[in-house]
């Protein structure tokens, strides 16, 4: 079963968070840590920022994988994902350049970009920790409910509701929102040693309660964490909703 954890408030669940991966760095200095994009991880990186300036983290040997990327976009574009973490995170931490791993949004041949961030995640001893957001559909990176998932790092066309959620990011214009993007798959994302899915608000609230106690199905791809064995959701009151609390 998936390990729920219920947080005062969303600003709480990104301190907890924060603290956990420092913890872990603090054993581990090259932990390899899987990162979403989105609202609701920025308060999470925030933190991690306030910890890192007052010396309570230490990214310099940790390594980073993110989960996806628009296509048609290079790295340089303010709209793009990698963008958006340097904004964020990247520009205001330690960790080196290097170990810093981003889907290539402008890749001509988008099987061998695919191909490629699949061996560079395997080269690097697997995620020991993977974060996830989670969409409004239940979607978890840019893994799309359908009739079927594709387990690996893929290109995938995004839905409506996923590019109205992205619009912020294209000065509030849906039609700007590219129509495909580069995403980890669902077996690549299962394959993370630990995995930590936070969502917070009411609105997801429906949707939590839908991965934790309905059925497995890629109609709700965030529903696959029921099958792996180190998988905990972290939520805010307001995103708990009536899900059954399994643990905290």
């Amino acid at each position: 079963m998936t390990r729920v954890r219920v947080f005062s408030s969303a600003d709480a669940l990104a301190r907890a968070l924060a603290r956990d991966v420092a913890r872990r760095l603090a054993v581990n200095p090259r932990l390899v840590i899987g990162l979403p994009t989105g609202r609701t991880p920025i308060p999470f990186y925030e933190e991690l920022v306030r910890l890192y300036r007052s010396t309570r983290v230490d990214l310099r040997e940790a390594t980073t994988f993110n989960l996806d990327e628009f296509l048609g976009l290079e790295s340089s574009d303010p709209r793009s994902y990698r963008a958006f973490m340097e904004r964020h995170l990247f520009d205001h931490v330690n960790i080196a350049s290097w170990r810093i791993h981003f889907l290539n949004g402008a890749a001509t041949d988008v099987g061998r970009e695919c191909l490629r961030y699949e061996r560079a995640i395997a080269r690097a001893g697997g995620i020991d920790i993977q974060i996830l957001g989670l969409g409004l559909n239940g979607h978890v990176g840019f893994n799309e409910p359908g009739r079927a998932l594709a387990a690996r790092t893929h290109c995938t066309r995004l839905t409506e509701a996923t590019r109205h959620a992205n619009a912020a990011l294209f000065g509030n214009r849906v039609s700007a929102v590219p129509r495909r993007a580069l995403s980890m798959g669902m077996a690549t994302i299962l394959q993370a040693r630990r995995i930590v899915l936070i969502a917070t608000g009411a609105s997801k609230a429906r949707c939590v309660e839908r991965m934790i106690e309905g059925p497995v199905t890629p109609h709700l791809p965030a529903s696959f964490l029921q099958l792996h064995a180190n998988a905990e959701v972290w939520v805010d009151g307001a995103a708990a909703g009536n899900a059954h609390v399994i643990g905290n």
